[in-house]
């Protein structure tokens, strides 16, 4: 039986059961929280209860599995996401190696690499390979997945080498994809194309927010490349109604792209973006939690005509088979 990495170690992906492909539990900029934040905003304790009060309120909604895209650039720090996978035992927590970023690269790249005054091969290659196949640092979690992502400010110098590296590492080790996009500006399509140039099975592949779309033949022409359709932001209404979103989902699968869909929040225990206080999103986003996927979301999916068998697909044999060519 093929298996996948988490947290707690490699489980078998028949076991992953319902999963929620781009949850992060922390979104936490590591340098301000340690430098900003201790004795200030941040309470370590406070903030791991939190995460553990939430993260086990998705257990007891059945779900069992995230995958969590939180890579360098948005705060990954894995000894404390061990800790809570521990204290949440029947949540499975998938993590990622890659860069986010909508423009440059962070300093450690700008000079080393190709087309740099040393040269050389790309050094993020390395760091993502060694992620996904050692360890990350010294925790022993190894990653399961890569995470890259092109935004509104295009295929930038730093965006394309971090594909690149991605599709590099990918090669050489078959871990699947998740490429951040900015629907809007349809750069899904510009992504798949420079993957699939660079040799990346697009089967493997999640675009990421393609779910803040609803033009129906721009998402159709992603789905017909083999990837995966990231319906994977519901409850952020500031770019995608839930109505729409869901109305949206229900008509790939009247067109039948249940199988290239998996359904998600982008949500998080807590995300510093907004400044310390974790209920200043409440009154602009009061839906954007990991509850409103089981309890509003699925409901307004099966009155739209969406069957379980549907639902099953996206929450559980799309990640599964996504997952099955990490192993």
């Amino acid at each position: 039986m093929p298996t996948v990495e988490t947290v707690r170690g490699p489980v078998d992906v028949a076991g992953l059961g319902r999963t929620f492909m781009h949850e992060h539990v922390f979104v936490l900029d590591e340098y301000h929280q340690r430098n900003y934040g201790t004795g200030a905003w941040w309470d370590e304790e406070e903030r791991v209860a939190d995460a553990v009060e939430k993260l086990t309120g998705l257990v007891e909604r059945g779900i069992t599995t995230i995958a969590d895209p939180t890579v360098w650039g948005l705060g990954r720090y894995i000894p404390r996401i061990q800790r809570i996978a521990d204290l949440v035992p029947d949540l499975n927590i998938i993590v990622a190696t890659g860069l986010y970023t909508y423009n440059d690269l962070p300093f450690q790249f700008h000079h080393r690499g190709p087309g740099t005054v040393l040269g050389g091969p790309e050094p993020m290659v390395a760091d993502f390979v060694r992620d996904l196949t050692e360890g990350i640092a010294d925790t022993g979690v190894k990653a399961a997945f890569l995470k890259c992502a092109v935004d509104e400010p295009g295929f930038t110098p730093g965006v394309e080498r971090v594909l690149r590296a991605v599709a590099a590492a990918h090669r050489e080790t078959g871990a699947p994809v998740t490429v951040h996009t900015h629907s809007a500006s349809h750069t899904g399509r510009g992504a798949l194309e420079l993957l699939r140039k660079e040799g990346v099975d697009l089967a493997k592949v999640v675009v990421g927010h393609a779910g803040d779309s609803n033009d129906l033949d721009y998402l159709s022409e992603l789905a017909d490349t083999g990837a995966i359709l990231g319906m994977d932001r519901f409850g952020i209404d500031a770019y995608n109604s839930t109505p729409e979103r869901t109305a949206t989902v229900a008509a790939l699968c009247a067109r039948g792209y249940a199988d290239r869909m998996v359904l998600s929040h982008d949500a998080s225990c807590f995300i510093d973006w907004f400044g310390p206080d974790p209920e200043v999103l409440r009154p602009i986003a009061p839906n954007w939690h990991y509850r409103h996927l089981t309890d509003d979301v699925l409901p307004a999916l099966r009155a739209a005509g969406v069957t379980e068998e549907q639902i099953d697909q996206m929450l559980v044999a799309n990640p599964r088979r996504y997952f099955t060519s990490a192993s």
